[in-house]
């Protein structure tokens, strides 16, 4: 039988949570106060084992954290995304932090996602300033901004297959599919009539996207032809906040929503 271990910290609702891609029991936490209206936030170290889950180290922010993001190559840092328009980089193995801030963004930084290719160390950020930001973690400042939403930007998200290009939902109601080295927007879905909540890439298949979004449907779009969706799943009642593609199964993922469930889909 699976058991359930349960960690609650009064006065903190969490955003994102993330495992740590070196330690299996390791993950982190991304949480804010007042549901991120309000306040501050923390980003939560978290070990489990089969008994317990418990916090290993834990770090404040002056504002709430909104999404966090491994490192590829040293097991203990993390970047995180803030509402006050911030990236900060965490060391794990410290008991203070954070190693660094980028400020430039003017709005909330929803999202933030380390490139997961060789040869590649630079994380994307999306904020609700409608910008995505591009960053090499060594330097101080961002490496590049890439325009052409037209509303806040939810999910960016790196392509597990091809080196400098990632995907970024937005509630312009589109996905922009971007190339680092152009500079610019590659492909422009419309892929609903709603606002688009997340987004993630299939790790079996390079062309293959999936998007959630306000509408309470899931749509996959295959980037070769994006004017029909290759699938739709419907099922959920309220907005759709975040969807993930299983690493071991081409054909299943697994969806949380605004209607208090998680979906577990296949197509």
């Amino acid at each position: 039988m699976s058991v359930a271990r349960t960690l609650r910290v009064p006065g903190r609702h969490g955003y994102a949570t993330e495992f740590s891609p070196y330690l299996p029991g390791r993950l982190a936490c991304a949480t804010a106060q007042h549901y991120g209206i309000a306040g501050c936030g923390t980003l939560l170290i978290l070990d489990q084992n089969e008994s317990e889950l418990r916090i290993f180290r834990s770090f404040d922010w002056n504002d709430g954290l909104f999404d966090v993001t491994w490192s590829e190559n040293n097991e203990h840092v993390l970047v995180t995304g803030s509402g006050d328009g911030s990236l900060q980089l965490w060391d794990t193995a410290k008991d203070a932090g954070p190693l660094q801030v980028y400020k430039e963004h003017t709005q909330e930084v929803y999202s933030v996602d380390w490139s997961q290719t060789r040869g590649e160390q630079l994380v994307v950020s999306g904020s609700w300033d409608q910008t995505v930001r591009l960053w090499d973690p060594t330097v101080g400042k961002s490496l590049c901004t890439f325009r052409g939403h037209e509303s806040v930007i939810y999910s960016t998200i790196w392509s597990p297959h091809i080196p400098g290009c990632f995907a970024s939902a937005s509630g312009d109601q589109t996905v922009r599919i971007w190339d680092m080295k152009a500079a610019g927007v590659r492909i422009v879905v419309p892929a609903h009539q709603a606002e688009i909540l997340s987004c993630d890439w299939c790790k079996y298949n390079e062309n293959l996207l999936v998007t959630g979004a306000v509408d309470c449907s899931l749509r996959g779009w295959d980037l070769r032809n994006v004017r029909q969706p290759v699938f739709e799943l419907l099922g959920h009642t309220y907005a759709i906040r975040r969807v993930k593609f299983s690493p071991f199964h081409a054909s299943v993922l697994a969806s949380c929503s605004y209607d208090f469930t998680v979906r577990y889909s296949s197509y």
